[in-house]
């Protein structure tokens, strides 16, 4: 049922968006981001409720909790960054939103190269 409401917002919010667009541009761009945050704001028990259980794998396997919070900051970077640039699509700026895109791209590999080091390591660990 959470589908149909999630859906259900998007699709009222868009046809307010295409109506005041023409009309009252700044608003519709307030309405676009402020649908955004909501569905944000909707999805975030459920995103608590996965980080809780990708935690409790991690414990169960005896993974090194660093590596799973790096991935998970990782997947935050790359949802957030998604939602900065659309927004700044939405507001007709494609030339910003494409300079946060780079800039999270840039984070990620950033987050990302400590954990390609540990693999990399272990392949050589294994490998005679």
């Amino acid at each position: 049922m959470e589908v149909m409401q999630l859906v259900g917002l998007g699709l009222v919010a868009s046809i307010l968006v295409v109506i005041l667009r023409d009309q009252r541009p700044e608003i519709a761009l307030l309405l676009s981001i402020v649908v955004g945050v909501l569905v944000f704001l909707f999805m975030l028990d459920r995103l608590a409720a996965v980080l809780n259980v990708l935690r409790d794998l991690a414990v169960r396997a005896d993974l090194n909790l660093a590596y799973l919070g790096t991935v998970l900051k990782i997947v935050g970077i790359a949802y957030i960054v998604g939602f900065g640039a659309q927004i700044s699509r939405d507001a007709g700026e494609g030339a910003i939103a494409n300079k946060i895109e780079f800039g999270g791209k840039i984070l990620i590999l950033v987050l990302a190269a400590p954990v390609m080091v540990a693999v990399l390591q272990a392949i050589i660990q294994i490998l005679p």
